[in-house]
């Protein structure tokens, strides 16, 4: 399993994603799936607001290729925002890209929707597509679970996907904090370099004056800090300052170029291009971003 898996199963499973999962489903009966960018299964398996027709064709190996397929697509289009694609049967999925930073770490996906009202005739298309994929079952079940399949106004998914895309911000700012915290039954020598990081986090640090403070060489806590946080020193102590400053932005009597030195940084540039970099936004957009909410 890969670091952008362990931060998604982790996310999955918090209680600030599986309330949203069931508050938005509860508003806009659409199902929800927060995936990994590499996973390769059938979205929505299990959710209650699963579009029938969905179940019925992921339940053959041929149509659930074709599933996999729009999938794949909506991983290719969706480079860094939100992106909609129609499979054979008229219904549109959708994907809201979920960063940690400037990288995307994963996927919000809904859908299994008509945008446009289905018709007796319509299935023609679809029946002919079945056929063509020798997918077994009754044509006359198809029909039926397709054409109570849900329609929603095209304004109105629209208006779901905004709500997508700030949620995706709330938890990609969840799995920053993730990272931080992040350690799999870390060692004391590890736990006491954190507690020495956060003691010193305004002064300058180097990984040779924390690896002399816990009594480890250089190279063996260079190795173990990366082990068992899943960062590496400088990107460690870059997100921590950075959580920091994000509390210290929450003043406005605080000039950003205070806040900068505050948390440990000894320039202001190199502040703007390291908190971009994790938060996907300049400090002064970030703080006018809280001001209007």
């Amino acid at each position: 399993m890969t670091s952008k898996d362990n931060v998604i199963e982790t996310l999955t499973n918090s209680k600030l994603y599986r309330e949203y999962e069931r508050a938005f489903g509860d508003a806009t009966g659409l199902p929800l799936t927060l995936r990994s960018p590499d996973a390769w299964q059938v979205a929505q398996k299990d959710n209650p607001h699963r579009n029938p027709f969905c179940a019925l064709m992921a339940a053959q190996s041929r149509s659930c290729a074709a599933c996999l397929q729009v999938q794949q697509e909506l991983t290719g289009k969706a480079d860094g925002n939100p992106s909609t694609c129609t499979c054979f049967a008229g219904l549109s999925d959708s994907a809201v890209p979920v960063k940690l930073g400037d990288h995307i770490i994963g996927y919000l996906q809904t859908g299994q929707v008509a945008l446009r009202p289905l018709t007796k005739n319509g299935f023609n298309k679809v029946r002919a597509k079945l056929d063509d994929l020798k997918i077994p079952g009754d044509r006359d079940q198809f029909e039926k679970v397709w054409l109570n399949s849900p329609c929603v106004a095209k304004k109105q998914y629209e208006g779901a996907l905004r709500l997508l895309n700030t949620f995706a911000e709330q938890l990609g700012n969840a799995s920053n904090q993730l990272a931080i915290r992040q350690a799999n039954a870390e060692p004391p020598a590890i736990a006491r370099a954190k507690l020495f990081i956060a003691e010193h986090l305004t002064e300058e640090l180097s990984l040779g004056d924390v690896a002399k403070a816990v009594n480890m060489s250089r190279f063996y806590f260079c190795k173990s800090f990366r082990k068992y946080t899943g960062l590496n020193f400088t990107d460690f102590v870059a997100r921590l300052r950075v959580e920091r400053a994000k509390e210290l932005l929450l003043n406005p009597n605080l000039r950003v170029s205070e806040i900068a030195y505050e948390v440990g940084f000894q320039s202001l540039t190199h502040f703007n291009r390291v908190f971009r970099r994790i938060v996907g936004k300049a400090p002064t957009a970030y703080r006018g971003r809280l001001a209007v909410g």
